[in-house]
């Protein structure tokens, strides 16, 4: 069966796929120490190195979301449940019997709904979560300043951070996991790497009719 490659992925959607990927992982390594998990940096070392890579994380995202909104690629994190339940058959047994994919990428579409809606939980709900109780810690020193001393706990806010975290690695893994179910295993990372992705002939056909 022949296959034909397609640019997926431009030069700045891989840097800023690559460099965030960078910084949740110390953030997740040194946020895990900050709690007690383990100890590997000390203490104090990784308080440092995970308020640093959450600030340069959220100026990645403030050029991130500029590059979306002037490219039009924000359009591509559109929640769609055309087909979702498709994909729930897929992921759930399909994949282990060699079924085809029941989602096709192009340029224009390079997310399929499962994805879609995972990544809308993701800026909907852990983000906000994540970053909302990381800033409030970070500034706890100023919740008289702001009214907020009595309104909220630091336990509460540290509790919600944890949760978030965990939240967050949860969605790391699997999305890690999402890598290996192409073609091969390293397909989609080649690809993420590259920008390109190789696509079988006739799904492209399909494509064109649908």
């Amino acid at each position: 069966m022949s296959a034909h490659r397609i640019y997926i992925y431009k030069r700045y959607e891989r840097f800023w796929h690559w460099s965030q990927a960078l910084l949740v992982i110390v953030m997740m390594i040194t946020g895990f120490e900050i709690h007690g998990s383990y100890s590997l940096l000390g203490f104090e070392k990784a308080v440092r190195l995970h308020t640093t890579s959450a600030w340069v994380l959220l100026v990645l995202w403030a050029f991130t979301i500029f590059w979306q909104f002037t490219t039009g690629e924000w359009k591509q994190y559109l929640p769609s449940l055309r087909n979702v339940f498709a994909m729930v058959k897929y992921y759930s047994y399909g994949i282990f019997m060699n079924a085809p994919h029941p989602f096709k990428k192009t340029v224009e579409k390079k997310h399929n709904p499962l994805q879609r809606l995972a990544y809308l939980a993701l800026l909907a709900f852990i983000s906000p979560l994540v970053w909302g109780s990381g800033l409030l810690y970070l500034f706890y020193g100023q919740w008289a300043s702001l009214g907020l001393k009595g309104l909220l706990e630091l336990e509460w806010v540290a509790n919600a951070h944890v949760a978030g975290a965990f939240m967050m690695t949860a969605f790391f893994f699997v999305h890690v996991y999402l890598t290996t179910t192409g073609h091969t295993l390293t397909a989609h990372i080649k690809a993420m790497i590259t920008g390109w992705e190789e696509v079988d002939d006739h799904d492209l056909s399909a494509e064109k009719k649908s």
